[in-house]
């Protein structure tokens, strides 16, 4: 048919299918699209690479026949050209993403990203980059970049200013492998978070080295055994026992503690490889005990919502007032891997214990550590710290 005014008011909704189209008979690729709502609208039909592509140009109503007609004509005219419309405006729209849809877009291909890890980039996105979140990536520049990290470095520290542009980093990282111009090119064709790296201009953030030294075991354990609060002592005691993390101490369920076979698995693991512990024979008392008297699902019930023990800071206050030995949550970790090192255990078992990955070292890949074959290591730590504690000495009550 010739889509003209007239032919267009007398075409009805189609009542079997959900839409049709009316091709006009004089400019070959423009037609009318009429959908079963009664909804009118005009499109261009048109081999692009190798594939038919249809683009929307209005509905009828606020474009006329005769405009939307002109509107066809131009738009196969530059098809005729070679211009492919639908990724040109796919790399317009690219190029005008702000850097917090990239944020989110990130977020939404990242599903195995940590909690934890998404409340720190969300504190960043929030904190440090509250001005550029709206704003076009492409518009964040080598030297934008370098000027906000000094300012970070100065106002919210160093360690603070390298985290927030690892982050920019990998968002940079993401967006050169998601977006693209109308011709299939990156838009990004160079990270430009690497101008730190090429003026060598990231702060260089020392490791701390903090632990509880063996002579200070005696007075923070006497610390330790004065709170009232006996999930958080036994808390802090598990950690410096078994060298966990902080979060995998406080999740531990019951169910993750065999009693019998005298273990505790840890599934939620920083590298997501489970992590298996011999109890040594103190640990396996401390738990037992626990255990008689628990009616909760984790080891060290808390009263928020999470059912699990979240903030010890005021309990750590009272147990530094009291003993005069400072210490932080990941220091009882440290003590943990500086006493194993100090007693000669393997480096390989010193590594499973501590659940880091080995997969850069060839002879490890071929070294199977089950469970049991750190039994003795794990009861080696825990005599010294007993020995070190003056554990035999004093009152020790669940």
């Amino acid at each position: 048919m010739r889509i003209t005014k007239a032919s267009v008011d007398k075409i009805l909704p189609p009542s079997d299918r959900d839409q049709v189209f009316y091709r006009d008979d004089l400019l070959k690729g423009f037609a009318l699209r009429v959908t079963s709502g009664g909804v009118k609208s005009f499109v261009v039909e048109k081999l692009i690479g190798h594939r038919v592509k249809r683009i929307t140009l209005g509905r009828y109503g606020a474009l006329t026949v005769e405009l939307a007609r002109r509107e066809a004509q131009k738009l196969l005219g530059r098809i005729a050209t070679g211009i492919d419309p639908v990724a040109e405006k796919k790399g317009q729209k690219a190029r005008s993403i702000t850097l917090n849809a990239v944020f989110q877009d990130y977020q939404q291909a990242r599903k195995d990203l940590k909690p934890r890890t998404l409340y720190d980039y969300n504190n960043v996105m929030n904190r440090a980059f509250v001005d550029w979140k709206d704003k076009p990536l492409l518009s964040i520049t080598k030297d934008k970049i370098a000027r906000l990290h000094a300012q970070l470095g100065e106002r919210c520290g160093h360690a603070y200013a390298n985290l927030s542009m690892r982050m920019l980093r990998a968002l940079f990282n993401f967006a050169a492998g998601q977006y693209e111009d109308a011709e299939g090119r990156s838009l990004i064709p160079e990270n430009p978070v690497k101008r730190l790296s090429q003026t060598r201009a990231w702060y260089r953030i020392e490791r701390r080295k903090t632990y509880i030294k063996p002579h200070d075991l005696d007075a923070w354990y006497e610390g330790i055994l004065q709170l009232q609060n006996d999930v958080f002592r036994d808390y802090l005691l598990l950690i410096l026992f078994t060298g966990l993390r902080r979060q995998e101490a406080a999740k531990l369920r019951w169910d993750q503690v065999d009693l019998n076979a005298q273990t505790l698995t840890v599934t939620d693991t920083k590298n997501r490889q489970p992590h298996t512990l011999p109890l040594s024979d103190w640990l396996y008392n401390m738990l037992a005990q626990r255990k008689q008297q628990s009616s909760s699902l984790f080891v060290f019930p808390g009263p928020g919502k999470t059912g699990y023990i979240v903030e010890p800071r005021k309990q750590m206050a009272k147990v530094i007032k009291s003993s005069g030995v400072h210490f932080t949550i990941h220091d009882l970790r440290r003590t943990f891997i500086t006493v194993a090192e100090s007693l000669d255990i393997s480096a390989y078992a010193v590594k499973r214990l501590l659940n880091h990955k080995m997969t850069s070292d060839v002879t490890a890949g071929y070294i199977i550590s089950d469970a049991e074959r750190l039994r003795k290591p794990m009861q080696m730590v825990t005599d010294f710290l007993l020995e070190k504690m003056n554990h035999s000495e004093k009152k020790f009550i669940i």
